[in-house]
């Protein structure tokens, strides 16, 4: 891959770009896969369209998990913001005022054991 933005990278660097490189991609191919299936008026083709967007769904997972292993700001930033409710823009402060997105505490509501 000659398209780094510096020299002398670690394999380790190079290997978080190929992963972020395949992740743009997998996320472009998404949009375009979701917007013909939008746009077909062939149900048939529509389906067919739908199969590929939501493949390229698990591939955007499967890279995003392999960042979040191997990258604990990645690994952080998931655990604040994915799989929960209430205003994602207030996440971040409530998880570290150590309320849930619900209003409570973060006991998970099962209190003191």
């Amino acid at each position: 891959m000659a398209d780094y933005h510096e020299e002398g990278l670690s394999l380790e660097a190079k290997n978080f770009s190929r992963a972020l490189k395949s992740l743009k991609e997998e996320v472009e191919a998404i949009d375009w896969y979701h917007q013909r299936v939008d746009a077909s008026d062939n149900q048939q083709l529509a389906a067919i369209m739908a199969h590929n967007r939501d493949e390229e769904i698990e591939h955007a997972c499967m890279a995003l998990e392999w960042l979040r292993r191997n990258m604990p700001e990645w690994d952080e930033a998931m655990r604040t913001f994915l799989f929960t409710s209430g205003d994602i823009t207030t996440l971040e402060e409530e998880m570290e005022s150590g309320e849930s997105a619900s209003g409570g505490n973060s006991d998970l509501g099962i209190g003191k054991l």
